[in-house]
């Protein structure tokens, strides 16, 4: 897509799943992709076959945030897209019996690490004059699900983070919206069925979608076509949504 030719892409969370769909996705329309996890070693064969950047960084901390914003800069001069990507989805259980510990990683990840993301490339996309931000999202943001109390409380979190970023640096340039991309046929899913808890965990393989449909769509995100969703969430259950992309007859 001419939208993203040529741009600079940071994806957090590139490892797998949704992540490594959205870094190839990006690198085939084009764009110079810096691909960002825990460990480098799990990005770095699929950074080296898109000709991107690797990058260790655990989300949860700001200075590894910040330190892989400025590698990407370093490398191709400027910051024109930030995928927030990076989460978990345990511990799942019941609120009273959770720990409290894995409680806080969790939301380190799944709402600070969207802070961090954020706060780390807003002055760097405010300086060049734009770019946009995008948060994977998810429909536990506005559904409450048993066992999931840090899941959907984190992804409610990030979702308003969002529309406050959008409410603040839209003025500035910048394209800040979330994706809500449904059940996805990733490793959480299976993280999911294996906990047993709540219907998520009893939907059947097929009834999730491919990675590579939200890849799309997050491509798509960065287009002007989607900026009636600026400060908004763009929902992939949206039969609309799915034909304007061509992921359905």
């Amino acid at each position: 897509m001419q939208a993203v030719a040529e741009k600079v892409v940071l994806i957090t969370g590139a490892s797998r799943g949704i992540g490594a769909a959205a870094a190839r996705a990006f690198a085939a329309a084009g764009a110079h992709v810096a691909l960002a996890a825990r460990s480098t070693e799990a990005i770095r064969a699929l950074a080296d076959e898109l000709g991107g950047l690797a990058l260790g960084c655990d989300v949860a901390e700001a200075a590894a945030v910040e330190a892989a914003v400025a590698a990407a800069v370093a490398r191709w001069g400027q910051l024109d897209v930030l995928i927030n990507n990076a989460g978990v989805i345990e511990p799942i259980g019941a609120l009273d019996a959770a720990d409290p510990e894995a409680w806080g990683r969790l939301v380190d990840i799944n709402l600070k690490g969207v802070f961090h993301g954020m706060r780390a490339a807003i002055p760097v996309m405010a300086a060049q004059g734009g770019g946009t931000i995008v948060t994977v999202g998810s429909g536990a943001a506005q559904h409450p699900q048993e066992g999931w109390s840090g899941y959907c409380a984190a992804k409610a979190g990030a979702l308003m983070l969002t529309r406050v970023a959008d409410l603040e640096h839209r003025a500035r340039g910048l394209r800040i919206m979330s994706l809500s991309p449904g059940t996805v046929a990733t490793d959480m899913q299976r993280v999911i069925r294996a906990s047993g808890v709540n219907p998520v965990s009893r939907l059947e393989w097929s009834d999730h979608i491919p990675p590579e449909w939200p890849a799309k769509a997050l491509v798509w995100m960065c287009g002007p076509e989607a900026n009636p969703w600026m400060g908004q969430e763009v929902s992939l259950r949206d039969e609309a949504l799915r034909r304007r992309l061509g992921l359905v007859a």
